[in-house]
């Protein structure tokens, strides 16, 4: 497996893809109808050129190059991390033998079922965030957003290679299919709620690369330590890039945060509304909306189907192989806190096997609890006594056990009367959106940068905040 990656073919790619005539002809007739749904789905914005990176190698050293790139000539490929050779399946009944370079028979359509799902929030994001383009708070932002919609298009490709290369007839209807299905579409909606949201605004956009992208991350690392071999090294080398994506989020929110607590110490008033500023009850609400809408990404908390894949060495947990237990699980238990319907909480002994959505949550919650600290310390160092805070899991829940109750911020079980009366406290109301939307206007001049946002520290690649990002 090469780690540099072949420019020169028609579509870039370390897979020795032209050893195989009838996938390259089948990916190239797939290369045309993506190029139709970018156009059509991907950012509205128009320009000359974004000051993008692109994988150049999947070693370790060095891998991406920065240049001006008109986005639709991005050259988006098929890259999968060096192989071992010696990899062996680290948990299940599996354990210890040789890594799967093919699918096996017996777990064809389970396999199938986790890339279509990983494939399908891929394209999701894009269109979600097809018209931020328009409202970007500064070229360093609009440059960002082009470098998050660009890798998320190449995950696709990521996952649509493994449906031609692998899964035949049927993996390449799949492959149809996450170019027919679209972010909020009545008809055909994305498989997974979180990715029929709107992301109306930069504020929403920061969240959902802190939030939802962290669930990628998270997803993408149980699918790393998968048995069969192309998934995981598809998925370790998406990591790479999904972190940026991150990036952008946790200090997205960062210089939100910063502005909005310079407003208020300039005011001497938390109302920094009319001052132009986003006040910190709205950001802690859209905090709320898109954690929670993330937290339902990770299933229920009970899983059967979760189990079976664990056991198949389908997908395992994250950070797998650094676990000090048996990577069985058939005789270990945890606790599984539920609601009851007479308002209080019990702890049920389960299975560990049974509660692997729930541990991988609980290590995102651990995760997201990090972005919240640098939060909260900016206020402090502000001398502001306003803290964010993450709220309990059962909060605003559609998916697992706390979904059929109303439970606040701070896990107090109450009435469906009392949840709505106070909704309005703790996710954005119309007049929250209509208002952050109201703050979005372009800022397209180098060194320039929308008054309810900070700029960043330092800018992209070692270049200054005022480097002409984008070529409009």
């Amino acid at each position: 497996m090469p780690t540099r990656i072949d420019y020169d073919a028609k579509i870039p790619n370390n897979v020795e893809l032209s050893d195989n005539r009838r996938l390259q002809r089948a990916l190239e007739g797939w290369q045309p109808k993506f190029m139709h749904w970018w156009a059509e789905m991907g950012p509205a914005l128009e320009t000359q050129g974004v000051y993008l990176r692109t994988a150049v190698s999947v070693g370790r050293d060095g891998w991406a190059h920065f240049d001006h790139v008109v986005p639709q000539d991005y050259r988006w490929g098929i890259f999968l991390s060096e192989r071992d050779p010696d990899r062996r399946i680290a948990f299940g009944e599996h354990r210890g033998e040789p890594a799967w370079q093919q699918v096996p028979g017996e777990y064809r359509a389970d396999l199938q079922r986790l890339i279509v799902i990983q494939g399908d929030t891929e394209p999701a994001s894009v269109e979600q965030q097809k018209l931020l383009g328009l409202t970007a708070p500064s070229l360093y932002d609009l440059r960002n957003l082009f470098q998050v919609n660009v890798e998320e298009g190449r995950h696709l490709w990521a996952m649509v290679y493994l449906l031609h290369a692998y899964f035949g007839k049927e993996g390449r209807e799949e492959a149809e299919a996450l170019l027919h299905r679209n972010s909020g579409s009545p008809d055909t909606p994305r498989i997974l709620g979180a990715f029929n949201e709107e992301t109306a605004d930069w504020l929403a956009f920061y969240m959902f690369t802190y939030f939802t992208d962290r669930d990628g991350k998270y997803q993408l690392g149980t699918l790393k330590e998968s048995a069969f071999d192309p998934l995981s090294r598809t998925c370790e080398f998406m990591l790479k890039e999904e972190a940026h994506h991150m990036f952008v989020g946790t200090t997205g929110v960062d210089r939100v945060v910063t502005r909005s607590a310079e407003l208020i110490r300039e005011h001497d008033t938390m109302d920094i509304a009319a001052h132009g500023g986003i006040p910190l009850d709205i950001i802690q609400r859209y905090l709320n909306f898109h954690y929670t809408v993330s937290l339902d990404l990770f299933g229920s908390e009970t899983s059967t189907n979760a189990a079976n894949y664990y056991t198949a060495g389908l997908k395992g947990r994250w950070m797998e192989t650094r676990r000090k237990d048996d990577h069985q699980l058939t005789e270990d238990a945890a606790l599984l806190e539920k609601p009851q319907d007479d308002g209080t909480w019990t702890a049920e002994e389960m299975q560990k096997i049974l509660l692997l959505n729930l541990d991988l949550r609980g290590e995102y919650i651990a995760d997201c609890s990090s972005g919240v600290k640098r939060w909260n310390k900016i206020l402090a160092d502000a001398g502001i006594d306003f803290r964010f805070r993450l709220p309990h899991p059962g909060f605003n829940r559609k998916v697992g056990i706390n979904s059929g109750h109303h439970i606040t911020p701070d896990g107090t079980i109450v009435d469906e009367a009392t949840w709505e009366r106070s909704r309005k406290h703790w996710l954005p109301t119309d007049e929250d959106l209509a208002f952050v939307r109201s703050l979005m206007h372009p800022v397209y001049e180098r060194g320039k940068i929308a008054s309810w946002v900070a700029p960043p520290r330092q800018g992209i690649n070692g270049k200054p905040f005022d480097y002409e990002y984008v070529y409009l």
